[in-house]
């Protein structure tokens, strides 16, 4: 495929643009539910209409926007408008991608087109991303056929192939996309990162571009977002345990707030690291299937690092509760990454639920008990 100059940088700096074609003066501005992004460096114009032509460099506010989406901060709002787009300079002959309308998949793409003359087809996933929009049926087969139809995509192009990411196969059927809509189609890589090898390979894929890896840096990428999502009810369990910290022989006592409160409020949130970061960091290395068995050993382990390193500092009682607790807790906030991994399937997850949550509850209503019963 042929490349050519970037002249992105210069384009970006004129004016930003509306995902539409600017609206006539008649029109009164804006059209509703529009939004002005900085990607939209200009216009292609095509038998089907405009289409706007995005930047292949992130800026700023792409690279904010990312790290936000890390750490769960207004996902379900993080997308943009679904339809058809272009880099570089285009033609007739030019491959058409297809991608889902979560930003942080289209910005993940596009950074990987520098130098690419191509089209862009944007699905409505309703900003969830390609994997998992494909085990919701929002990239899926119908999708993809409305798009092509909107985009008027056979006026667009003169081949009739479309490119999609491998991890929106279990959402499609090719065959009925081809017989609606005309188009082929093709699968390409796992990553955004192989499509420049997969173009130079006539558009075919090894063995390793369609390997899914689950390492320990792309695991790790993922904790910030289960941290977030589990902040709110850790700051509740963190509340009530400074009140019940509180309950000792003179029926309620602050010096109890202070010690015990705030050590369980300590032992509560080594349980959320343990569970959310240690244990998806660890997890190839840690014996068992299941993650809440997973999440359970490493909780184990590090509330028996705890009794260890203070010998005789913590009673009997108050062991047993940072045993069980902290082993139940990081087990239940392990089991929570299930939705994060590769390794996992609904049923498998579903399964596991039944089973580990009603041994989490009683490990925890034990814990508790231990705990109250120390103080007197």
């Amino acid at each position: 495929m042929p490349a050519v100059p970037d002249v992105e940088a210069a384009s970006r700096k004129r004016a930003e643009v509306s995902f539409s074609p600017p609206p006539s003066p008649a029109s009164g501005g804006e059209h509703p539910g529009e939004r002005l992004w900085p990607f939209v460096t200009g216009w292609i114009e095509t038998e089907a209409g405009p289409v706007p032509r995005v930047a292949t460099l992130l800026e700023k506010s792409d690279i904010f926007g990312r790290w936000q989406m890390r750490w769960g901060l207004g996902r379900t709002r993080y997308r943009i408008a679904p339809g058809l787009y272009a880099v570089g300079r285009p033609d007739g002959d030019a491959p058409v991608l297809v991608t889902a309308n979560y930003k942080l998949t289209f910005d993940t793409l596009r950074r990987e087109l520098q130098g690419q003359n191509l089209w862009i087809l944007v699905l409505e996933t309703y900003g969830i991303n390609v994997w998992c929009a494909a085990g919701k049926g929002t990239f899926g087969t119908e999708e993809v056929v409305r798009r092509v139809r909107a985009a008027k995509l056979e006026q667009v192009v003169r081949h009739r192939t479309l490119i999609l990411p491998q991890l929106g196969a279990p959402g499609v059927a090719a065959h009925v996309v081809q017989r609606e809509s005309g188009f082929r189609v093709l699968y390409g890589p796992v990553r955004a990162s192989d499509l420049k090898a997969f173009f130079a390979a006539d558009r075919v894929a090894t063995a390793q571009m369609r390997r899914v890896t689950f390492s320990t840096l792309e695991r790790l990428v993922l904790t910030p977002v289960e941290l977030t999502g589990m902040l709110k009810t850790a700051l509740w369990v963190s509340a009530i345990l400074l009140i019940l910290g509180g309950i000792g022989p003179g029926v309620f006592n602050l010096t109890g707030v202070f010690t015990r409160g705030v050590a369980a409020v300590l032992a509560a949130f080594a349980a959320l690291l343990t569970g959310a970061v240690l244990t998806p960091a660890a997890l190839p290395w840690i014996p068992g299937r299941a993650f809440a068995l997973k999440g359970g050993i490493a909780g184990a382990v590090v509330a028996s690092v705890a009794l260890l390193a203070l010998p005789g500092e913590i009673a009997l009682l108050e062991g047993g509760a940072l045993l069980l607790g902290l082993s139940a807790a990081a087990s239940y906030c392990a089991m929570n990454f299930t939705g994060s991994s590769t390794f996992t399937s609904p049923s498998g997850v579903e399964k596991e639920m039944r089973r580990a949550i009603p041994l989490q509850g009683m490990a925890l209503l034990l814990a508790a008990i231990f705990w109250i019963a120390a103080a007197f």
